[in-house]
């Protein structure tokens, strides 16, 4: 049993990893059978281990592939739990709401009665099925007034609910374009308000709900702009991606970093924050790095990578270095392409040294190798073998690669 907010809750025990007993981030298996969280059997591994921790057996390989299936298992029981929370703080006492109770109750709340409680009942109405939800974002004026409240109040209780009804009905308001309109006008006063929840926000659920709205409207050059100007939001965006947040909310900020961070400027200035830093311990941590995870943070740094700033800044950091080449065939096929382009960026593209000899010392040019020989894309195939031409002209490199087995080598998938 775990304890979360006064609730008891039963962890099936195949969603605990056999090696640390908590609950698995990224379930993967071995050639045994047996499934554990990546970054335990990993640490097992780079022990020196040769067995299976579970069994004892002697492991015939020591890669692993993700367990696709347990891994959905756990995020439809961890929502689960989690809505169960969220409905112990935001159900109110009273009956169920019904189509005909809203009229009633968006009158109340703009007769500025206790709008908190009656914020709490849409929430409990627009959680019980896609319908209610899509009844709200059509209701006359309700998407309006949403925005109001947004502008008009910054106590962190209100805004929470606010912003919970509002992600909650986000992805049945349609026209984002009219959204835009309404929310990145009014002086930027919504921004600040989103701002204020992705500070001070309580729970999770409600400031990655802010971050989907910041996200939903950033829809072109300009939107992108008034956004990531807004003072401290790329500085709280940085803050957020740190391991010690929830793994839902570190998606999240990810995913916003990467569709506002565009502009040389955005780049610039998320480099100046030491993003580079961040990502590093996301692709290094292992404790909450999901695939999504990791595939978006290994996107944001292909993009800040591309400028000389932050290639420079990449280069130094030989553990990022070494964290994005042991991506490489070992998480998905999008992180090993988002991988594959910082290397060749870096390492052929201009011709960095110091990312050069952190390739050769972590096996890289064996895992390039590999990587030629299995089912990737035709721009991955034609990067991979630009940078093995770099390593030709090397005698280390190149006796590297005259000593290697060219017979069929067998690819794991992932």
């Amino acid at each position: 049993m775990v304890r979360d907010v006064d609730l008891y809750v039963t962890v099936p025990s195949f969603f605990r990893c056999p090696i640390s007993l908590d609950v698995m981030k990224s379930p993967v298996s071995l050639c045994t059978g047996v499934t554990y969280d990546r970054t335990s059997i990993q640490r097992w591994l780079d022990s020196g281990n040769n067995t299976c921790p579970a069994t004892m057996q002697v492991l015939n390989s020591k890669e692993f592939v993700p367990n696709r299936t347990l891994q959905r298992l756990i995020k439809i029981w961890s929502d689960s739990v989690q809505t169960q929370n969220d409905s112990r703080v935001d159900s109110p006492s009273s009956s169920v709401v019904t189509w005909e109770d809203v009229e009633v109750l968006v009158k109340e709340m703009r007769a500025q009665k206790d709008k908190i409680e009656l914020l709490s009942k849409l929430i409990c109405f627009a959680k019980e099925s896609e319908e209610n939800c899509d009844f709200l974002a059509k209701f006359d004026g309700f998407v309006e007034m949403l925005v109001g409240f947004l502008v008009g109040d910054k106590d962190i209780n209100f805004l929470e609910r606010v912003v919970k009804v509002f992600a909650l009905i986000l992805d049945k308001v349609g026209d984002y374009k009219a959204l835009r309109m309404l929310i990145l006008k009014q002086n930027n006063d919504c921004l600040s308000a989103l701002l204020v929840v992705l500070k001070q926000g309580r729970r999770a659920s409600s400031r990655v709900g802010a971050l989907k709205i910041i996200e939903a409207v950033t829809l072109d050059a300009e939107s992108k702009q008034l956004v990531s100007q807004k003072e401290g939001f790329l500085l709280e965006l940085v803050k957020l991606i740190s391991l010690e947040n929830d793994p839902s909310l570190i998606e999240a900020s990810l995913s916003c970093l990467v569709v506002i961070s565009m502009s040389k400027r955005v780049k610039t200035d998320l480099i100046n924050l030491k993003v580079i830093a961040e990502l590093r311990k996301l692709l290094t941590g292992g404790q909450k790095a999901s695939v999504s995870i990791i595939e978006k943070a290994l996107k944001l740094l292909e993009m800040v990578t591309s400028l000389r700033e932050g290639r420079a800044e990449f280069c130094n950091d030989t553990a990022c270095v070494e964290a994005v080449m042991n991506k490489v065939l070992k998480v998905s096929t999008g992180a090993t392409e988002h991988a594959v382009m910082i290397l060749w960026s870096v390492c052929y593209l201009f011709r960095d040294g110091d990312a050069q000899d952190a390739l050769v010392k972590n096996n890289g040019l064996t895992k390039i190798l590999l990587l030629m020989q299995s089912n990737c894309s035709p721009g991955v195939r034609q990067m991979s073998g630009e940078l093995l031409k770099i390593f030709r002209v090397n005698s280390k490199s190149s006796s590297c690669l005259s000593s290697y087995d060219t017979k069929t080598t067998h690819i794991m998938p992932y």
